[in-house]
């Protein structure tokens, strides 16, 4: 699906088109939805966030929390891309790589707006 991270990046900060540009922590994440921490390390569980290691804690794009709820067809997508194989990391990757087709330029600020149906076909498509 994408290349390796090299040994020396992993969990690093690193710039470039998969990096959405901001971050919450999971207690931020919590806060911003009114929730237990445990109940955010839930929803991650079940797809219904996804997370990744930045600079040695666990992070989520702000931009998929938006106001104090999650975007509304994060969930299916995320679960659309672990069924083609991919990792949080090969996920995370995919929703932030440009795609001029795309309003906004990349999947995960099309899911946000209208073409949030767009994106789960594409999503859908990698599986096969």
């Amino acid at each position: 699906m994408t290349d390796s991270v090299p040994a020396d990046q992993v969990g690093a900060a690193r710039p470039g088109p998969a990096d959405p540009a901001a971050w919450l922590t999971l207690p931020d994440v919590a806060e911003r939805l009114d929730l237990t921490i445990s109940k955010v390390h839930q929803m991650i569980r079940d797809r219904e966030l996804v997370a990744v290691r930045r600079d040695g804690v666990r992070r989520i794009p702000a931009d998929l929390v938006a106001n104090k709820t999650v975007l509304k067809h994060l969930p299916g997508v995320l679960n659309l891309l672990a069924d083609a194989g991919y990792d949080d990391e090969e996920a995370l990757t995919w929703l932030y790589t440009p795609d001029p087709t795309l309003p906004g330029g990349s999947p995960a600020v099309a899911l946000a707006g209208d073409q949030a149906r767009e994106v789960k076909r594409r999503a859908q498509a990698l599986g096969f």
